[in-house]
């Protein structure tokens, strides 16, 4: 893939509640050269940067125990965390979607079913400089 050398070495923290999703994601992002690490819930996620801070976080939005929303509040909240992309996901995309997205401070938000281009242009302008 074209995009490999520029995405290599990328930390991903991969949230959703469906394994296979995070499986399609997790393998997704091996092909780029990503290093991947995932959460079931919002919940994991925040624990999770605690533990490792990613270089960008892929969050889907509807989940159980802590939704991805709440989860980019609370992740907005640490001063440590707030230049963190969040790219948030969500498969049922209604037109005021992505709006709630920005308000939660997600970076972007992008519609499943995911189209792989728009996900790797959407990674690439977030990318940590």
């Amino acid at each position: 893939m074209k995009h490999e050398q520029e995405l290599s070495q990328l930390k991903v923290l991969v949230v959703d509640d469906t394994s296979g999703n995070r499986q399609m994601l997790q393998s997704f992002l091996r092909k780029l050269g990503c290093q991947s690490t995932t959460a079931e819930d919002g919940a994991q996620a925040v624990e999770a940067c605690r533990r490792e801070m990613p270089d960008l976080i892929l969050m889907d939005v509807m989940m159980p125990v802590m939704d991805g929303l709440t989860a980019t509040r609370e992740i907005r909240r640490r001063p440590e965390w707030k230049k963190m992309p969040v790219i948030a996901l969500t498969a049922k995309a209604m037109p005021d979607d992505r709006q709630k997205c920005v308000e939660a401070g997600a970076n972007d938000y992008i519609a499943k079913p995911l189209d792989v281009d728009k996900l790797v242009s959407l990674v690439k302008v977030w990318l940590p400089k």
